[in-house]
């Protein structure tokens, strides 16, 4: 199956139309990449370039190769009945279950900051002002029909492994998403999914010695979608790294 040219994001006049200038197959991959939430919810992602995704994406490092990845992937039906599930005890007011803190329980700045930014940035180019609990609640609410991706992932591990498996699950995770780009596809991880971990697992027969990582939407964008037009900000190495013993 030969692989899909890489394009950079559309330019709604906030996107960056040239991520993908000058850099190489894998470098461009990478800068393209970006959490897509509005899919194309009838163009269908076949199960062998899924599958293919997934074998590259196990070339992730792990700490002494225990590869503590495991993933479920949703389609059709199975898809159907996890979104239901889970809108269904959301909108019933029935209580969260989180499997683990995937955010600081108090907030403080850098982090604090660069969230509503780009919260802020995402409203704004959806027109949810602020204050707008209604619409703001629906939005939020999209990531459990993920997006109208035509297929959802779940990533998960035995309970029992450490804090550096889950190092190797974002590895393994971005792998998985950079892979999927290099074929025109488009993904958005989603933490969400963790807040309704029992349902999930219940649903989908998951182990009940795991603990759900998070989701991930799979599909080809729907490039109409104003709200792809977000493409988050970084900060540039500089201001990330202590550079020692290179005589500058």
């Amino acid at each position: 199956m030969p692989d899909a040219e890489i394009q950079s994001p559309p330019d709604f006049g906030y996107g960056r139309r040239d991520a993908a200038a000058g850099l190489n197959g894998a470098e461009a991959a990478i800068a393209t990449r970006r959490s897509v939430r509005a899919f194309l919810p009838d163009r269908p992602v076949p199960k062998d370039l899924i599958e293919r995704i997934l074998n590259v994406a196990a070339r992730a490092p792990s700490g002494t190769n225990v590869q503590p990845w495991h993933v479920t992937v949703v389609t059709g039906a199975a898809r159907d009945a996890v979104s239901d599930a889970v809108h269904a005890k959301r909108d019933g007011g029935g209580a969260q279950e989180m499997g683990y803190n995937y955010y600081p329980v108090k907030w403080f700045e850098p982090y604090v900051s660069r969230r509503r930014k780009l919260g802020w940035d995402m409203y704004g180019l959806l027109g949810i002002a602020k204050g707008e609990r209604d619409r703001t609640y629906r939005q939020h609410g999209r990531n459990f029909d993920f997006f109208d991706a035509p297929v959802g992932l779940f990533f998960h591990m035995d309970k029992r492994m450490e804090t550096g498996s889950f190092i190797d699950m974002g590895l393994f995770l971005e792998n998985v998403m950079v892979a999927a780009r290099s074929h025109g596809l488009d993904t958005c991880p989603q933490a969400a999914w963790v807040d309704y971990t029992d349902t999930v697992k219940s649903v989908l027969g998951l182990p009940e010695d795991h603990i759900l990582i998070c989701g991930m939407s799979l599909g080809y964008e729907d490039t109409s979608a104003p709200v792809n037009a977000l493409y988050s900000e970084r900060e540039p190495a500089g201001a990330f790294t202590d550079w020692q013993g290179f005589g500058d």
